[in-house]
């Protein structure tokens, strides 16, 4: 059994994933909404929310992993 204070390739892996998903989420898709509602794009800022949530829900698939990652699962 690994050292759970050991980064796997398999943790690294989902962390590397998920800060690129985290930085997209967080400093990038909101301005890509606003830039469609004020363009009164109302589809394309549909089309940005929905990838916004798909995301979330990648980011939340993805720390589910790591915690079983971490915990020998």
């Amino acid at each position: 059994m690994e050292n759970s204070a050991t980064l796997s390739d398999r943790m690294y892996d989902i962390l590397k994933v998920m800060g690129k998903d985290a930085e997209f989420l967080y400093d990038t898709i909101d301005t890509y909404i606003e830039d469609a509602e004020n363009a009164n794009k109302k589809e394309l800022a549909n089309t940005w929310r929905k990838i916004k949530s798909d995301r979330l829900n990648h980011v939340n698939l993805l720390k589910d992993a790591l915690e079983k990652e971490i915990h020998g699962g």
